[in-house]
């Protein structure tokens, strides 16, 4: 089996955190480095596949993830799954999510849950399915929050309030980010330009803390949201030329 790398804050200078490695030196990847910097502090888990596979897993405490999901102070909470190119199909994911119900269980969690979809940047929920994993919550444009308990309990739920949080954007294209993805950086610009193309103003606000993600965020992916007139557009990066598209311009 390859071997798992954990990252912390000692060695995550020599290890990174997958994404955006070829930019070490630019913005995006500083400020996912200081906002993991926070986060191991609240009991960030980052694990990485070492021997040149390609693929990591990223989760956390509940009770501080960064996901539009309340309740979950007694699981543990996985952001990210990811394994690509070559690594595909070869068990690795299984192995990484391994690594997630092992700590859970050892911290004393009653479960683990992730938010599911078949959309950009999410976990498929077939994924989890065959690991006991069931859907508990669901929300608009096919997110579905599923956990996996190990003992019974209340569950967590999706915040809610989609719509309202949506509305308080106001008018023009808002981007609501946070530094958790550092490609969120580049999503931005290309949403700026496209607000300028078609004369509307444009907003780019930058969530600081879990709090402000579950208060604001029109989509329980949290993490990124482009909002057009009060409506939720999309919930992962878009091209210029495709927020164009759907906004007709």
């Amino acid at each position: 089996m390859v071997e798992i790398i954990t990252v912390t804050a000692e060695n995550v200078e020599e290890y990174g955190f997958f994404c955006k490695m070829s930019a070490r030196n630019g913005a995006a990847w500083q400020a996912k480095r200081a906002w993991l910097m926070g986060r191991f502090a609240e009991g960030l888990q980052l694990r990485l596949l070492g021997e040149g596979e390609r693929g990591f897993i990223e989760f956390m405490p509940g009770a501080k993830c960064w996901r539009g999901i309340d309740g979950a102070e007694d699981f543990a909470v996985i952001h990210c799954l990811w394994v690509v190119g070559r690594s595909k199909g070869r068990g690795f994911a299984a192995a990484l999510l391994d690594e997630v119900e092992g700590w859970a269980r050892a911290e004393g969690f009653r479960g683990v849950a992730a938010l599911t979809g078949k959309g950009n940047w999410l976990i498929s929920p077939g994924v989890l399915e065959h690991r006991g994993y069931e859907g508990i919550d669901r929300a608009e444009h096919g997110f579905e929050l599923s956990a996996k308990c190990f003992t019974r309990g209340p569950l967590p739920r999706l915040t809610g309030g989609w719509h309202a949080k949506a509305e308080a954007c106001g008018p023009g294209l808002t981007v609501l980010r946070s530094a958790q993805c550092p490609y969120l950086e580049d999503a931005a610009q290309h949403a700026r330009r496209a607000a300028e193309t078609l004369g509307l103003p444009f907003t780019d606000r930058v969530i600081e803390t879990a709090e402000d993600l579950r208060a604001l965020s029109p989509s329980p992916y949290g993490t990124y949201a482009l909002v057009h007139d009060g409506k939720l557009l999309s919930y992962h990066y878009l091209l210029e030329k495709q927020i164009l598209e759907r906004l007709g311009g």
